[in-house]
This record gives C-alpha cells, sequence and structure tokens, in this order.
C-alpha cells in the first residue's frame, strides 16, 4: 500500500470506527461485534504506524492516551464558564420564576428547559471546524486547566463532529462522570491491586480527569453528557436550549436522556418530584435539577448578575444528614481577621466523603443551637458546601460536656479579638500584624482575578511571610530573586521568574487594585462599581460613606467597611507605597462620562483582536461603561469585530446593529 492509498484508507476506517463508537457508546446500540470493530482499529494502527504522518487528532487510535505530561497547562475559556444559583425549597424555586418574569415584564408563564444535576467534573471543549482542538477544566470559570490529552481518551467525547452546519468554532460544556457500575469495577479493581479504593464517583471521575499519564485517564470508565455552550463562530445558534440539546446529539455528543421542556414554577416542582423518585434507579449520580430559561432570546434579554445567568438554577436535592460526636473547637483566623468555630468530629461518612470537620459559623449560632463539646449532633453536607451542625441531641449530652467559649486572644498573634455589638463575627484586630490575617491578604492580593501574580502562589508566600520577608502587599515589589532562590523548591531560574511576573502585575486595572486590597465586602463586581462611578482611587480614598451609597451595590455596610479602611493611616501608607514602587492603572473615565462613548451600551466582541486580548477589550469596554455580553440580539449597540469575526457580525448586520473595527474602537476610547 502507496501513501495515497494509505491516506485514503485511514480517512475511511477513521469515518467508520468513530461511527460505531458513537453507536456503542452513545447510542448503545451497536451494528457490528467488538470483533469487527477491534479488527478495523487494528488495520487503523497499522498503517499509522507505517506511516506516522496520517496520524489526526481525530484518530480513533489517539483514545488510547500518551505518555506522562510534567505538568497541565493554563487554558482561558473563549466565554466563562459561569456557576449558578441554587434553590433548596419549593419558595425558593418559585421566587427565581418570580424575577425571572418580573425581568423579561411577562404575564403569562416561562418555559424552561429542565435536566438533572450530574455529580462529576464540569469541562469546557474547543470545537474548531468539527474537530476537539482543546478540553480544559473549569477552574476559576476563566481560567482552566488543559487536560485535552485526557479528555481524548473518553468515548462520548467527539473527536470530530457528526454531520454538517456546525459553527467554525465552538465551545461545549459538559458533566464527566462515573456511572455507579463503572464506579464499582473500577474499584474492585484497584483494591484487588492493593491501592485505596476511591469514595465517591465523583472523587473517582475529578481523580481520573487530573492524571498526569493520559494512560492512567483512559483505563477508567468515563463518559460525558453534554449540558451547554460557550463560544459560537459561524452559523447561527439554535433559538432554545433544549433545540441546542438536540443539535448537540445530531453532532455526536450524548446528552441527558431525562433533558424535558416544562412551563412555569408548577412544571419545574413537577419535574424536581418525578426525578426525586426516579433517582434511586439511574444509572449514575445526581444531586438535584438544572432549570434554564428555554428560549435564547429571552436568555440574552435576562443577562448576568456577578458571575451567574439570571436565568438558570440549581434545585438541589435534600441534604444528607448523619450523627457523630464533637471533639473539640477550633477556631481559624480569616484574611479579614474573622474567627470561625470549626468543629472537629468523631469522623463520618456523609454525602458521599468522610467528614472530620465542620463549621459552626460563630457564636451567635453556637448559642442559638446549644452545642458544647461532646455533643452528639446531626451534620449536614451537600453538594461542594462545607459541612455544618445542623442540630444537637440535648438527650445524648454527657455529664462533662464543655460549653464553647469565644477565646479572649487571637490563637494566631496573641492579639484581642473584638466583637462588635450588632455582628455575628468576632475579630483579631491584630491587622497585618497577625501572620494569619497576613498570609491570607497576600495570598488574595497575589491571585489571579486581583493583581494576577503568576507564580506568587500560596505556598511561596506562606514561606514568604514565615521567612519575615512579606508585611504588607507593597513588600512584593521588592523582592528581590537573591531572597526567592533562598526558599524550598525555588532555584534561581524560578525565582528570577516570579520577579519578572511581580514586574509585570505593576501596571493592572483601578477595579483589579480596589479588590487586591481585600476590604471587607468589596468583591470584583463591587470594585468594578466603584471604580467607574468615582472615576479614580483618590475619589474612593476621600469619599465619605453618603457618596460610596450612590454607587451601585454599595449600601450602608460596605460603605463603613470602605471608610474604615481608609481611616487606617497604615493602610493608606501601604496604598502610597505601592504607588511609589510604580504600580499604575490607566484612568478610568466615571460612569455616564460625556466622553465615553460607551457609556450604558451593550456590545459584542467577536473574531481575533490584533492590539489586545478579549478579556482585556471587556475590562476596557466595562470601564468605559459598557455591559458586555456573548450574542447579538436587538438590545445590542455595538458589536467590536476582529479578524475572522465569523456569524456575529452577519446577525448584526440582519438587526441593523453597528458594527466597530478594532482601530476604530480605540480611537472612540481614546486608547
Amino acid at each position: 500500500m502507496n501513501i495515497k492509498e494509505a491516506k485514503r484508507r485511514a480517512a475511511e476506517l477513521t469515518e467508520l470506527l468513530n461511527y460505531h463508537n458513537h453507536r456503542y457508546y452513545v447510542l448503545d446500540d451497536p451494528e457490528i461485534p467488538d470483533s469487527e470493530y477491534d479488527r478495523m482499529l487494528r488495520e487503523l494502527q497499522e498503517i499509522e504506524q507505517a506511516y506516522p504522518e496520517l496520524i489526526s487528532i481525530e484518530s480513533p487510535t489517539q483514545r488510547v492516551g500518551a505518555a506522562p505530561a510534567g505538568r497541565f497547562e493554563e487554558a482561558t475559556h473563549l466565554q466563562p464558564m459561569l456557576s449558578l444559583g441554587n434553590a433548596f425549597t419549593a419558595e425558593e424555586l418559585q421566587d427565581f420564576d418570580r424575577r425571572v418574569r418580573e425581568g423579561l415584564g411577562a404575564s403569562g408563564s416561562v418555559a424552561y428547559s429542565a435536566e438533572p444535576k450530574l455529580d462529576g467534573a464540569a469541562v469546557n471543549l474547543l470545537y474548531e471546524k468539527g474537530v476537539l482542538v482543546m478540553a480544559s477544566t473549569r477552574g476559576d470559570g476563566t481560567t482552566g486547566e488543559d487536560i485535552t490529552q485526557n479528555v481524548r481518551t473518553i468515548p462520548t467525547v467527539p473527536l470530530r463532529l457528526q454531520g454538517a452546519g456546525y459553527p467554525t468554532r465552538m465551545e461545549v460544556r459538559g458533566e464527566i462522570f462515573m456511572r455507579l457500575a463503572g464506579f464499582a469495577s473500577l474499584n474492585q479493581r484497584i483494591v484487588n491491586e492493593g491501592g485505596k479504593p476511591f469514595v465517591n464517583p465523583r472523587n473517582a471521575a475529578a481523580g481520573s480527569l487530573r492524571q498526569l499519564d493520559s494512560r492512567v485517564t483512559a483505563s477508567r470508565p468515563l463518559t460525558m453528557f453534554a449540558y451547554g455552550i460557550g463560544e459560537w463562530e459561524g452559523n447561527g445558534k439554535p433559538d432554545s436550549h433544549t433545540e441546542l440539546l438536540a443539535t448537540l446529539a445530531r453532532w455526536g455528543f450524548a446528552v441527558s436522556p431525562d433533558v424535558t421542556r416544562v412551563i412555569g414554577h408548577e412544571g419545574c416542582q413537577a419535574y424536581y418530584e418525578a426525578m426525586q423518585l426516579k433517582r434511586p434507579e439511574l444509572p449514575y449520580e445526581i444531586d438535584g435539577v438544572v432549570y434554564k430559561v428555554d428560549s435564547a432570546a429571552l436568555q440574552e434579554e435576562l443577562g448576568y448578575v456577578a458571575r451567574a445567568p439570571r436565568w438558570a438554577i440549581a434545585y438541589k436535592f435534600p441534604a444528607q444528614e448523619e450523627l457523630t460526636v464533637i471533639r473539640d473547637v477550633e477556631f481559624q483566623v480569616g484574611r479579614t481577621g474573622a474567627l470561625t468555630p470549626v468543629a472537629r468530629l468523631e469522623p463520618v461518612f456523609v454525602g458521599g466523603v468522610t467528614v472530620s470537620n465542620a463549621t459552626l459559623h460563630n457564636m451567635d449560632e453556637i448559642e442559638r443551637k446549644d452545642i458544647r463539646i461532646g455533643d452528639t449532633v446531626f451534620v449536614r453536607r451537600a453538594g461542594d458546601v462545607i459541612p455544618e451542625v445542623v442540630r444537637v441531641l440535648p438527650e445524648r449530652r454527657p455529664a462533662n460536656a464543655k460549653r464553647i467559649e469565644l477565646p479572649g486572644s487571637c490563637p494566631v498573634c496573641d492579639s484581642d479579638v473584638e466583637r462588635i455589638p450588632g455582628e455575628a463575627v468576632a475579630r483579631c484586630v491584630g491587622g497585618l500584624y497577625c501572620k494569619a490575617q497576613r498570609k491570607e491578604a497576600l495570598i488574595h492580593f497575589a491571585s489571579r482575578r486581583a493583581m494576577d501574580i503568576e507564580g506568587l502562589g500560596t505556598k511561596l508566600i506562606e514561606q514568604l511571610v514565615d521567612a519575615d520577608l512579606l508585611s504588607t502587599p507593597a513588600d512584593i515589589f521588592e523582592l528581590r530573586a537573591e531572597q526567592l532562590q533562598e526558599l524550598d523548591r525555588m532555584g534561581p531560574k524560578s525565582a528570577e521568574n516570579v520577579v519578572a511576573a511581580i514586574q509585570q502585575s505593576k501596571h493592572t486595572t483601578l477595579p483589579r487594585f480596589i479588590f487586591a486590597l481585600g476590604i471587607r465586602e468589596v468583591g470584583e463586581t463591587t470594585a468594578k462599581s466603584l471604580a467607574r462611578h468615582l472615576g479614580g482611587l483618590e475619589t474612593l480614598m476621600g469619599a465619605d460613606e453618603e457618596t460610596l451609597q450612590s454607587t451601585p451595590d454599595v449600601g450602608p455596610v460596605v460603605a463603613g467597611n470602605i471608610v474604615r479602611f481608609f481611616a487606617e493611616s497604615h493602610n493608606r501608607d501601604v496604598v502610597s507605597r505601592l504607588i511609589d514602587l510604580g504600580v499604575t492603572w490607566d484612568d478610568m473615565p466615571q460612569a455616564g462620562a460625556s466622553n465615553s462613548q460607551f457609556s450604558g451600551k451593550v456590545v459584542v466582541i467577536t473574531g481575533t483582536l490584533a492590539q489586545m486580548t478579549r478579556d482585556q477589550a471587556k475590562e476596557l469596554l466595562e470601564s468605559l461603561g459598557a455591559r458586555v455580553t456573548g450574542s447579538v440580539s436587538k438590545r445590542t449597540d455595538f458589536v467590536l469585530a476582529g479578524e475572522n469575526p465569523g456569524s456575529k457580525v452577519e446577525k448584526a448586520k440582519e438587526l441593523g446593529v453597528s458594527i466597530v473595527s478594532e482601530a476604530d474602537f480605540l480611537q472612540l476610547a481614546n486608547f
């Protein structure tokens, strides 16, 4: 067989094997016996062995895994992977439906897409021209880890999409999980080999996905259901979520067979109750159901709040509870000095994991529930929620049970502990003198969503604080490579890289800088609102509570926290030092400023930009008062179009929406 014949036959076998793979794993309806599939796979392997240049990323032979990787690289999602709000009661579900109808101005019922909430690991799959080119974990919602080699080994993940009509670039979101039978079989195999079995299918799926050796992943019984999309460029998107899932199924993805369309909160509640009854019969674990407004146009109209969509919610099944005994209580100190009581428990198996610690929240909760050391208590865990002590069984209280008392001094630095009247939380007053607060404050300052100092992570900061090399955020910018390379697992090259990253982080944005300061209850969204509304740091530092409360998202509590933060001379000194050391950002116009042509506008970004990343363009637009969305609708004011923009430009033309080039955008933005 010459190369031309081999190429033709390899393409033919790839198409056949992918087709039969889909019939077997996705549709559970094989057309050929296993022996015939194995024969074709061996033939393709022989061709690729003879002609290695014919190996393609969509070849079924690539599902067997590869040699171990050194580490996982970062992967940035084209569209953020958002989290969902939760409902735990029928009343909360009704409230969600009411908010949706009020947001749409709808007098009648709204249609929702309903599906089970799988208990696995979320992934983002990037397809270009129908071929899988990258797979990544959710991570922080913006950036995850590149696990492409591992995901290629999962039979229900198409390496090339079937049929036609798919977009030129598309992100597919799905849940990777392990069926109960496969989980039991895997654990039995591990036990037979003398290993430690996985606690539950979710841990097994997540652990299997994060193997540096993808051959290990290939040996695990993983599967995936697709549940949504992120980026979509080229060709029109389906008009509804149920239609989208049906389209993904036609292109070769497995989707939940229990997806259905329901009407109003009554339909949602009926579906929830039906899935509760069906739950014990399912071949995989679920921990609730998910509802999404079915209409894509209505989703766009509702938009987002913080990092969650207004048009979707997860309705969780009741939390699981178990009995155990409180052996001791310790107080942990957080970034803001808050002391959190943590119960040390007799280990108990709850909700699929062994729990040995549980939060007691604060002293008010301890007093309200009358919790004592030695008590027998109910412990609750639901999904990823931190285990908590729900209630005490006083009839089982031993005679020597001890009351829990708030310490008078900080368990870390011995500073006084203060409990402000009217507040539930007690705090250490040591501030940055307290190493616990110092470490947490510095970790927050350097984190990805704040100053984004690559390489300056938790373990390195802990070492620097313990070595008395870091006391305040400003000290970070005076670190030298010679100091860093003296630390554990830090060679000269690594030290130089960290110093370079520190220098690179000096040019940031005002919202990031405000967020990085770690002011109590000032998150990313509030930091952006403050920056847009007030326009500059000096204005923020000098603002009184009344001025601050005129900012969206800022109430009296947050305003008070901001005023108290900047009233502290040492906080103002740190800010001054940071600026003196070269931390800078571009000026931001105030919200509604007349020199911003984007203030109050809805903007969509599409295509590849030459002068900046799409994230940078989004931050700049938001700083100019714009709201950036993912798809074009009649409410869109501008489309910022880079190279290879895809279908969004065509949609904009159809709707008469203005299209702005990158060069024009930068000129309009005075950038």
